[in-house]
């Protein structure tokens, strides 16, 4: 628990290796997530060499770690390999349809989620990248993934270079719900959010956009409507390539 409540996102890294040994024992313990029917509906991407990262980063934004952390994990929704088993089984598989995506791709998330877990505990540092599914077919392309593979996640991986400070997160008491749904009134949402407009570097954050409230930076300029939009056309168009929506 210490480990998990004192967590922060690592972008910067040292030059340490993490030795094969090392990444494939966590990677093996963390297949002990949860995962739908057992049948571990995920698969992991290792890119190490300084070309299949710099291949990569354009697909990331360039964010900087993309291309200096030692590994680049990029973890997939896979139902192709479960399809080839089956195929090679005389078993009639029907995975090519979008509830299958969302089993693998919960799969894979949860199996992220564990690994990133694992490593924290050895001491290194992850950054998960949000930007894998905005622009999912560029990655497609670069790992040259088959039908039913779709990229869900990105880690980067290495030994902390910086400390950073805590990021600041709503009170429980904004994410919890007894028995059923507790609908959002104008007094909750103030109770939930005030901590978080008051940090100093949050209404800096509001000054420097020249924004009246920080829900403004978010949907004005971070994840506009229209960003969202044009990249969902993008996700969407990706999954039909990939064989999971028609």
């Amino acid at each position: 628990m210490k480990s998990i409540i004192k967590r922060t996102t690592i972008r910067k890294y040292t030059e340490q290796n993490v030795s094969d040994d090392m990444l494939h024992q966590l990677l093996e313990i963390a297949e002990r997530t949860p995962t739908m029917g057992n049948l571990q509906l995920y698969s992991v991407v290792i890119t190490r060499s300084a070309e299949g990262k710099a291949a990569l980063a354009p697909a990331h934004f360039n964010q900087p770690m993309v291309v200096s952390a030692p590994v680049v994990l990029t973890i997939c929704a896979d139902f192709h390999r479960t399809t080839a088993w089956a195929n090679q089984r005389n078993a009639s598989p029907g995975y090519d349809n979008f509830l299958s995506f969302l089993n693998a791709a919960t799969d894979a998330l949860l199996y992220t989620q564990t690994f990133c877990n694992l490593a924290e505990e050895k001491g290194l540092g992850t950054c998960f990248l949000g930007t894998t599914l905005y622009n999912a077919q560029s990655i497609i392309d670069t790992l040259h993934l088959p039908q039913l593979v779709f990229p869900v996640a990105t880690i980067t991986l290495g030994w902390p270079a910086e400390q950073p400070a805590l990021t600041d997160r709503l009170p429980l008491r904004s994410i919890v719900h007894t028995e059923t749904f507790e609908d959002y009134t104008a007094e909750k949402i103030n109770d939930f959010y005030k901590e978080k407009e008051l940090l100093p570097e949050n209404q800096h954050f509001v000054d420097i956009n020249h924004k009246e409230t920080l829900a403004q930076v978010f949907t004005d300029l971070r994840y506009t409507k229209n960003d969202n939009v044009a990249m969902s056309k993008h996700l969407i168009e990706a999954l039909r390539r990939q064989g999971f929506i028609e």
